[in-house]
């Protein structure tokens, strides 16, 4: 699932460094302080050059993205708006993914909106095919360079591009303590035998090794189906997930039976789960934003999240390598097999007046990635290759940035975020928080996935 509606980001003290560093974006010098200190800093106009004068002109977001994360997607804009003259009129809703099809069926479309599932914007394209504007050339040219044929495709609908990528996440992580594994000298796992290993070593010892938490209001079970997708890359491989999201096979194949239980190994093992949390039914009722603190308590040692689940650890924590907490790669079955699950948002346009273009184009070129993670504190990257990784604030969206741009990992887009909301975003959800809290067994959940895939 992807997390943009459903988690709170931080703004840092590093982030308010960036925006007043873009409030001066585009100025022709740099300004001097009372005590002669720089207080803005210069940016070349000449590269929105290609954007024309569109002074005047304004361009309207719609997005799930809301305040405080909102406050460094305005700040992001500034360069355009600076240099341009156009002007940006952002809004942000949690009602979005409901209310973008009523307006689009009222007749009253953004300019602009950002889509967090690639198969909520096929159900746009064909529900709304006058509407949805196909990537203008500009926008295609960024597309193709700047992003892999995989994200390209990720935006694309039967052959033309709609949308291009915003932000990325990686969700192949397992977060610990590397002080905690220095003391009891454990090591970091590089295959999935060794992981399992290393948490019946930890059980061994007298600890319970996993904490897991799937409780999201009404998007409660969204955790456990990032479980279900990253094994089934792992143990059936990309080829069959394709098939699985796709539904060329059935959700209950013998492959997503045989990769359910592989995960029923960690989450409906008593020995393994649920430290300093309960059993293996706690799981459908802990928070997954808390889910983790076990960890630097010391009552649990393994958590599965993604990048962003670092905005959810106490500011006194430190994020890193060497830090309070951090995470590994969730091994494959061996140390030369490397699936990645991400997710990420796509920037999609309602309108073809130029300004409305233009503004897609520098949402997809390295210019925004760059202004992007210039204000962001953490919990943020982009998938640009022309992204400066020096930008990114935080070791673990470094790292994430790092693997996702790495031609060795095999990347796929989350699972659920590609299939039918009634699946993807219902009964997937739901069945999988059957599975923990009652003891549903591994084929009843997957056939009762199966049996509600919309008949096409």
């Amino acid at each position: 699932m992807n997390s943009m509606g459903r988690r709170r980001g931080q703004i840092t003290a590093a982030s308010a460094a960036g925006l007043l560093i873009l409030v001066g974006a585009c100025s022709t010098d740099t300004g001097e302080g009372s005590e002669g200190e720089n207080t803005a800093a210069a940016i070349d106009c000449s590269q929105f050059e290609q954007y024309g004068d569109l002074e005047g002109k304004t361009i309207s977001v719609y997005t799930s993205i809301v305040d405080p994360e909102a406050e460094e997607q305005r700040a992001s804009y500034q360069p355009f708006e600076e240099c341009t003259g156009a002007e940006i009129e952002y809004e942000g809703s949690r009602e979005f993914e409901a209310q973008l099809p009523v307006r689009l069926t009222a007749g009253n479309p953004p300019d602009i909106a950002y889509i967090p599932q690639p198969g909520f914007l096929k159900s746009l394209v064909e529900d709304f095919p006058d509407v949805v504007v196909p990537a203008g050339e500009s926008v295609v040219s960024n597309a193709n360079e700047f992003y892999t044929p995989e994200w390209v495709d990720y935006g694309t609908v039967d052959g033309t591009l709609y949308a291009t990528p915003l932000g990325a996440n990686v969700k192949s992580f397992v977060w610990y303590s590397p002080g905690a594994f220095a003391d009891a000298g454990y090591e970091v796992p590089t295959t999935w035998d060794e992981l399992m290993d290393l948490s019946q070593q930890i059980a061994d010892d007298g600890a319970i090794p996993w904490c897991a938490g799937i409780e999201s209001g009404e998007a409660t079970g969204w955790p456990a189906t990032d479980w279900v997708e990253d094994v089934v890359l792992r143990t059936a491989g990309p080829e069959v997930y394709d098939q699985w999201v796709n539904h060329e096979i059935p959700f209950n194949d013998p492959q997503i039976v045989a990769a359910l239980g592989t995960v029923g190994d960690i989450l409906k093992n008593d020995t393994f789960v649920n430290g300093g949390l309960g059993g293996v039914t706690s799981i459908a009722t802990a928070p997954w934003n808390e889910s983790a603190n076990g960890i630097p308590d010391g009552t649990c040692w393994l958590h599965r999240a993604a990048n962003f689940y670092q905005a959810n650890w106490d500011e006194s924590l430190e994020v890193a390598e060497d830090g309070d907490v951090y995470a590994f790669y969730l091994p494959g079955q061996s140390a030369d097999d490397k699936p990645l699950l991400g997710g990420g948002e796509f920037v999609t346009a309602f309108s073809d007046r130029p300004e409305v273009q233009a503004f897609h184009a520098y949402l997809s070129s390295p210019e925004w990635a760059n202004a992007k993670a210039s204000v962001t504190g953490q919990g943020w990257f982009s998938a640009n290759s022309g992204l400066d990784a020096s930008l990114l604030q935080s070791p673990i969206d470094q790292l994430s940035y790092e693997l996702l741009t790495d031609p060795s990992y095999t990347f796929r887009f989350d699972g659920s975020d590609q299939m039918p909301g009634a699946v993807g975003a219902g009964t997937f959800w739901t069945e999988m928080t059957a599975w923990v809290a009652s003891d549903k067994s591994d084929e009843d959940v997957l056939a009762a996935i199966e049996a509600s895939w919309p008949s096409s």
